[in-house]
Order: structure tokens, then C-alpha cells, then sequence
């Protein structure tokens, strides 16, 4: 195999794999609930897209299984084990403010441009030409090589749980959905909400303001850019809007203040960021409970305020709540408050994104939570979590791995950890593995989404070594 020129294999097929990839690149494949049918049951432009790869390997000689119109896979080779390449057809929704039609899959100075591009179809052909070079050179395999195409990577995945239902687990495998090198390591995820327990309180007289309502954030996994409050507030409005304004100046925040219907409006705009790292963005939602917890409100929004500020504003350890934890592997704990509303008949929730380390206990994390919340009037609601995912640097999947990249690219493959999740995680021995090489800007999910043409090369080659060192 080391006599094989991988490269110049995908130099020759670089034709045929741009033509497929700008084809895949142009079904729309944003899941739609409403468009729903038996036959589609995540809307047509999803099943398309899997149809087309599953005819498409039909054609190159694969053997094609479509799982419940959910997921599929194409597969080649031989033997008791199998190596499993994860990816997924369907895109988020391709949003506004594009140079070129998102679904025209544009080539221009050297990049490839459509919703996709990078995330994850340009990847999935990239195996794909991968498979059908090693395929097509008859190289000697002691083990089957199977594509499995999810459809459902962007919500729910709901294709890799039926599909792992009525399929069997890869051996081993990796998912072309992340970064170069190698992603071993992947923090456990769990979202839940933090529901505050009614008060009961006597008739109030010595208060400023009532809140009437109060919402920042509409997901877990972001910080909240945008918060709002609206306030009947007695005699001091003008108290609470001077010490607003002087609140926002020595924060260095944008906001502003003003009168609807009878209630003081405030509102705070903040900087949205991913959850897996809440420094990087300012949440909105905690700062304008930071200036709440400063003023003299009804109990009940008293009480939930001064919660939120004393156990979240400025602390995405858990320190606090006593929950922090940190690893050698993964490193820090962290807890993105990404979702905040309060209203007087209903009291406050905070929807919680926590990303753990995979040498902690979520279980222990859960309980000691648990406890702390009691004690002072709330409770955890709506919990799941998704276990992290970790495979030892010594292991023989790894290892190729690193092999293979150091002598494609001639540099040394790191090992990677990350806060996010992919793909990767829902093989029992599996890890992410590029597309985007290290020093390439990210702009999955941004408008004018890319992947680089030599890029997508070089993923090309690289994953063809790796599938026949893997399996051989």
C-alpha cells in the first residue's frame, strides 16, 4: 500500500468527485417537520439527498441498504469486522445575506460555496471518493468498509437511533464532521431547565417594581445575545431607568429603556457565542438579571434574580453550585445559561447547557445539584444527557490515524478535545477526523458557507489511506 500514490489517485478523479459534490451540494436537504410524509419522514428534500447517495454508490458497485428512509448505507469488502465512516446529508436552514444562491454550489478562487459545503455533504463525498478509490484498485481488505448517511445530525438524530435499532455497531470508524487531526475526546452534554418553586407571600408594600415578565436566549447550546424585561414600577421609574443607564455604562453594554402600555420595558443586547465556551460570548439574560437583582422588587422576582446572580452571572465553572470539575482530557467543566424567563404568575426557569469532562460522574454532578436546589426552592426538570465519549490514545484506530495523517500532510497529528459533540460519538469506537485542517476558519452554519477545493482533495486522500490501512 505504501507504493500507492493516494493523491494522485484523487487527481485523476477530481472531475467526477467536484461534479457529485456540487450535485449532492444542490438538494436542499433542510429538515421539514410539516412536509413530513411516511415515506419522508423528516420532508423530501432529506430523503433526496440520502437517495442520492445511496443510487449513487448503487451504481459505483456498493452494496446500498436504505434503513427506514431515516439513514442508509453503501459498504464493500469482506469479513466478521467492519470499519463504520458516519456522516450526515441534511444542512440547517441556509439563512439570509448570501453572495451566491446558498443550493448553487458556486465554484469560485479556489472554494466551493453552498449551504454544506463544509458541513457536512463536501466531507461525505469526500469518504465516499475515498471508498470508491480503494474499491476501484482492488486492494486487499480483511475487513467490510460501510458508509452509514444519517439525515437527522442537525436536530435530533434520529437516524443514527433507528439505524443503530435494526443495524449492527462498526467495529470501529470515524466521522469526516469536525477538525484535523483527530478529535479523541468529547465532553458528556446535558440539558435541562431549573424550575423555581412558587413563593408564598403575604401582601407586599415595600417594593419599587414588579416584574411582569422577563425572557433572554430560545436555546440551550447558545449565550443569549438579547434580553428583555417589562416592569410596573410605582413612583421611582425614573430612579430605575438613571440607575439603568448607569448600570449599562459600567458594564460597556448596549441597551435601552422606554414606556409601553404602562410598563417599563428594558432590554440588554449582549454577544452570542457557542455554549460549549460561555466566555466567548456576553449573555444578555445575565446581565439584565444582574442590574434586577440590584432593586427592590416583588419577592418572588426578588428571590429569583438575586438565585440567578449569586449562582450564575460571571461563573460558567459551577463553582458556586459546587459542581465544578475539571480533567486532564478535556478540561473544565462548563454551564451555558442559555435560556432565562420569569413571569409573575409563573415564577422563573433557566434552561442549562452543561458540558462535562468525560472522567466525571454525572450521575454524583446531578444529585449534589439536586440537593443544593432543594434547599432553596427549586427544582430540575426536562433532564437528558448525552454521555462523553472518549478513546485511549494507544488504541489501534488512533494510531493509523495519526500515521496516516503525518505522512498525507507531513505534519504531526495532535490529538484534539472537544466541548462540542459529533457524530463520532454515537459509534462505540470511533472519533472525528477533519475535514477542516488546522488554521481554516470554521463557518459551518454562517451565511456563504465553503469548503476550499484542495482541501476537499487532500480529505479525499487521506481518507482512502486511512480506509485501507484501517481494514486491512
Amino acid at each position: 500500500m505504501s507504493n500507492i500514490n493516494w493523491m494522485q489517485e484523487v487527481e485523476t478523479r477530481k472531475d467526477e468527485l467536484l461534479a457529485d459534490t456540487r450535485k449532492l451540494l444542490q438538494i436542499k436537504s433542510v429538515l421539514d417537520e410539516e412536509g413530513a410524509t411516511a415515506d419522508a419522514p423528516l420532508g423530501e428534500g432529506v430523503k433526496e439527498a440520502l437517495e442520492f447517495m445511496l443510487q449513487l454508490g448503487e451504481k459505483d458497485g456498493f452494496l446500498a441498504k436504505n434503513v427506514g428512509n431515516l439513514a442508509g448505507h453503501l459498504e464493500f469488502g469482506q469479513g466478521e469486522e467492519s470499519i463504520g465512516i458516519l456522516c450526515h446529508v441534511d444542512v440547517v436552514p441556509e439563512g439570509d445575506g448570501w453572495s451566491s444562491d446558498p443550493y448553487g454550489a458556486e465554484i469560485r478562487d479556489g472554494n466551493i460555496y453552498a449551504r454544506g459545503a463544509i458541513d457536512d455533504k463536501g466531507p461525505t463525498m469526500a469518504a465516499y471518493y475515498a471508498m470508491k478509490i480503494v474499491k476501484e484498485l482492488g486492494v486487499p481488505l480483511n475487513k467490510r468498509v460501510r458508509m452509514i448517511i444519517g439525515t437527522d445530525e442537525e436536530s435530533n438524530w434520529r437516524c443514527v437511533d433507528h439505524y443503530f435499532k435494526h443495524e449492527e455497531m462498526p467495529t470501529m470508524g470515524f466521522a469526516p464532521d469536525a477538525d484535523f487531526p483527530i478529535i479523541y475526546a468529547e465532553k458528556g452534554i446535558s440539558d435541562f431547565d431549573i424550575v423555581q418553586e412558587p413563593l408564598k407571600v403575604e401582601q407586599e408594600n415595600d417594593y419599587t417594581a414588579i416584574v411582569k415578565t422577563f425572557a433572554a436566549g430560545r436555546r440551550y447550546n447558545m449565550v443569549p445575545d438579547f434580553a428583555k424585561a417589562a416592569l410596573v414600577s410605582s413612583t421611582e421609574q425614573t430612579r430605575v431607568v438613571q440607575a439603568f443607564q448607569d448600570y449599562l455604562k459600567e458594564q460597556s453594554l448596549t441597551g435601552k429603556s422606554y414606556v409601553e402600555n404602562g410598563e417599563l420595558i428594558l432590554e440588554v443586547e449582549g454577544i452570542s457565542a457557542h455554549g460549549m465556551e460561555p466566555k466567548n460570548g456576553r449573555n444578555a439574560g445575565l446581565y439584565l438579571a444582574h442590574f434586577l437583582s440590584q432593586q427592590k422588587m416583588d419577592k418572588q422576582a426578588e428571590q429569583y434574580f438575586q438565585f440567578v446572580t449569586k449562582y450564575f452571572f460571571k461563573n460558567s465553572r459551577g463553582h458556586q453550585l459546587g459542581i465544578a470539575y475539571s480533567d486532564d482530557i478535556t478540561g473544565d467543566l462548563t454551564m451555558n445559561v442559555g435560556k432565562l424567563s420569569y413571569t409573575q404568575e409563573t415564577g422563573g426557569i433557566l434552561g442549562i447547557n452543561l458540558r462535562y469532562p468525560v472522567t466525571n460522574d454525572m450521575d454524583e454532578t446531578k444529585a449534589m445539584l439536586e440537593k443544593l436546589l432543594e434547599e432553596i426552592g427549586y427544582r430540575i426538570e426536562n433532564f437528558s444527557d448525552s454521555k462523553p465519549h472518549h478513546v485511549d490514545e494507544d488504541d489501534f484506530l488512533i494510531q493509523t490515524l495519526k500515521k496516516v495523517y503525518e505522512e498525507q500532510t507531513g505534519e504531526k497529528a495532535e490529538l484534539l478535545s472537544i466541548g462540542g459533540g459529533t457524530y463520532a460519538r454515537s459509534l462505540k469506537s470511533g472519533v472525528a477526523f477533519g475535514p477542516l485542517f488546522p488554521g481554516r476558519p470554521d463557518i459551518a452554519h454562517q451565511k456563504d458557507e465553503y469548503m476550499v477545493v484542495e482541501d476537499l482533495l487532500k480529505a479525499t486522500a487521506i481518507y482512502a489511506q486511512a480506509i485501507a490501512e484501517l481494514a486491512k
